[in-house]
């Protein structure tokens, strides 16, 4: 197989599957590729990581509990031999705690099998309780054992039939149809050493075509050094790799096929590109992330084309309701996109958590649109509540960074926000695209509504074509604010205001600040301080206030300057984020961190910057990894 040839067939991924594999011109083993391949991964969150490669001498494999370099360590200590095929993960635990004993890789069949395993087998004890009474024992906590357990016994069971071919292949499909749950499941026998065996079922897989080589991965960021070739899977696939085949089919062995897709963004792009943080080079990316989402979205003659979106038109001028369905920073885009919406398009919008919209019985029907935005695509909770959606006859826009990942595929159509990948934990350019994919799917709606004129509609879209320069003078002229972020090291508590839809950037603020610098961070509306949360103000509170431009309608900015008034009266340290030549706030302010002008609706745009830059600085003086914050995972793949 690929061995002989000095070629490789490779799986790599991390947080929750595999990687491997290295090319005989490159000069690399499998073990290379696969741990280059996680480190890329790194920024989907983990507490331990492992590997597995079939060498002449059969599988071995080396894991530790904790970050990748303490597996960098085991190796360095007892290394592995040099290998054409291997498998890798991270963990982000789940049954069992981060244990080197609950890391993957698991083996099975006396030590001849290797498994890695991304989500939940749900009914693992009843399979647990089946293989014990057949006479297996198990190691350690994880369901993943279990599944590798289950893999190993089907594999035994056919070898001892004498069945021939391509045994790993056929037991994965029977074991696929054994367990319930969410998973993606990579494994290698020392029989087949030039094979890797996959399959998916609700968590994500991708499969990298090379030459002479060929790849696995829960994201392609982790063998973009080696081709930008992908193949996307369907849900339910089994996928076959070695150095020169790709064989897909369903979980009972019907051939099936996969969709070929182009990378466009090559390995530089997922590098730190000369900042301290990958969080600071995508808040520096925003401009470029929101100009890309808004290119090419208008024909010649001056209408809003969006090319992705294949639902029926006369389906979308009977919506009576949409729906945003979106988890943490996600959620806060749609409650942006909610103002422009109902504004735009005079149509009832609700925006829910995914992981309550299902189990609340919600009203939901043929007439209902449904936008589920999710960065990766594969966020557990939002992609069950498509489904339930859907199942209740409602169509679904999807709007995504990922190409090729399950919630656009499970969608009726999808808007990809053209943001390149985004590696910090942290959402920072993702959120912007997503707010700015959310209001061209306002605006294309309005336009086929007869909402708004096309006139309206090009001013809106001049306005905000003009918006990634205004983000660069933001970025341009960040230093007071860094500064800021800085000396409030030793805040104990940081509390947001905003009105309009300034209320969704304060709570998209505090979120930055709890995610980074763990601590306590609130976003209120400010109408409501007087209701309660004025209790909270004492002698050196901070408090950043997101305030309306004068311009704003209902004299939102007098009542918000009211606030600041309040609050400063008992003590608060005021933070203000104002639009340009707004001085009025200058005297009930200790702070104010200045934007360009901009209509309302687009402001989020521009205010929430100020925001993700002031939690990024206050959280590096802290000295915390704002990359990888604690106990957070970038892609939450199970509910």
């Amino acid at each position: 197989m690929g061995r002989d040839h000095g070629r490789e067939s490779s799986a790599f991924d991390a947080v929750a599957e595999a990687a491997g594999g290295e090319s005989a011109g490159a000069g690399h083993g499998a073990l290379d590729v696969v741990m280059e391949g996680l480190r890329r991964l790194e920024y989907r969150g983990y507490d331990s990581a492992g590997v597995a490669v079939i060498s002449e001498q059969g599988i071995e494999s080396r894991k530790k509990a904790g970050k990748l370099s303490n597996l960098v360590g085991e190796l360095a200590a007892d290394p592995l031999p040099r290998s054409m095929t291997g498998i890798g993960h991270t963990r982000w635990a789940t049954h069992g705690g981060p244990t080197d004993q609950n890391a993957h890789p698991h083996l099975a069949d006396e030590g001849r099998l290797a498994l890695i395993h991304n989500g939940i087998i749900e009914n693992y004890a009843e399979l647990k309780a089946e293989l014990t009474d057949q006479g297996l024992t198990f190691v350690s906590d994880t369901d993943t054992e279990v599944a590798a357990g289950l893999l190993g016994h089907l594999y035994r069971t056919l070898r001892d039939q004498g069945a021939e071919g391509d045994l790993l292949t056929r037991a994965l499909q029977q074991a696929c149809q054994r367990l319930e749950g969410a998973f993606t499941l990579l494994a290698i026998h020392e029989d087949q050493p030039g094979t890797v065996v996959a399959g998916r079922r609700n968590s994500p897989l991708v499969v990298g075509l090379g030459e002479g080589e060929n790849f696995l991965g829960s994201d392609v960021s982790g063998f973009i050094d080696f081709t930008r070739r992908a193949v996307e899977l369907g849900q339910d696939q089994i996928v076959t790799i070695t150095p020169d085949d790709v064989v897909i089919s369903d979980f009972y062995g019907t051939p099936a096929e996969g969709t070929e897709f182009h990378v466009d963004w090559d390995a530089a792009a997922a590098e730190k590109g000369g900042f301290a943080s990958f969080m600071e080079k995508e808040i520096h990316d925003q401009p470029d992330a929101v100009g890309q989402t808004l290119l090419g979205r208008s024909d010649t003659a001056g209408n809003l084309v969006l090319d992705e979106l294949r639902i029926d038109e006369s389906i979308l001028r009977s919506v009576d309701k949409i729906v945003v369905l979106a988890c943490g920073t996600s959620a806060y885009a749609g409650q942006v996109a909610k103002y422009a919406i109902e504004h735009w398009c005079r149509i009832p919008t609700e925006v829910e958590l995914s992981h309550e919209f299902r189990y609340r019985d919600p009203i939901v029907n043929e007439k209902t649109l449904v936008v589920a935005i999710s960065q990766s695509g594969e966020t557990m909770d939002t992609l069950m509540a498509v489904r339930y959606a859907r199942e209740q006859g409602a169509k679904v826009v999807a709007i995504c960074n990922t190409n090729g990942s399950t919630i656009p595929r499970e969608s009726d159509a999808v808007l990809y926000t053209h943001a390149g990948p985004e590696i910090a934990v942290a959402s920072t350019k993702a959120f912007l695209a997503q707010i700015t994919a959310a209001y061209l799917l306002g605006l294309y709606l309005a336009q086929l509504r007869g909402n708004k004129y096309r006139d309206e509609i090009a001013d809106v879209m001049a306005d905000l074509a003009a918006i990634p320069a205004k983000i660069q003078t933001i970025l341009d002229n960040a230093d007071t604010i860094k500064a800021l972020g800085a000396d409030m090291a030793n805040a104990k508590s940081v509390l947001f205001l905003g009105r309009h839809v300034g209320f969704p950037v304060a709570m998209e603020g505090a979120l930055k600040l709890k995610e980074l610098a763990y601590i306590h961070a609130e976003g209120f509306a400010a109408g409501e301080l007087k209701h309660g949360p004025i209790a909270l103000i004492e002698q050196g509170q901070p408090v950043v206030v997101v305030m309306p431009s004068q311009s704003a309608r209902d004299s939102l900015h007098a009542k918000v300057v009211s606030n600041v008034q309040e609050i400063r009266a008992r003590g608060a340290i005021t933070i203000v984020i104002a639009e340009e030549g707004d001085t009025s706030v200058e005297a009930y302010s200790e702070h104010v961190f200045y934007v360009p002008a901009s209509p309302t609706l687009l402001a989020p745009l521009l205010t929430t910057v100020p925001l993700q830059i002031f939690a990024l600085a206050l959280a590096s003086a802290k000295g915390y990894d704002v990359d990888q914050p604690r106990n957070l995972a970038k892609s939450v793949t199970v509910e």
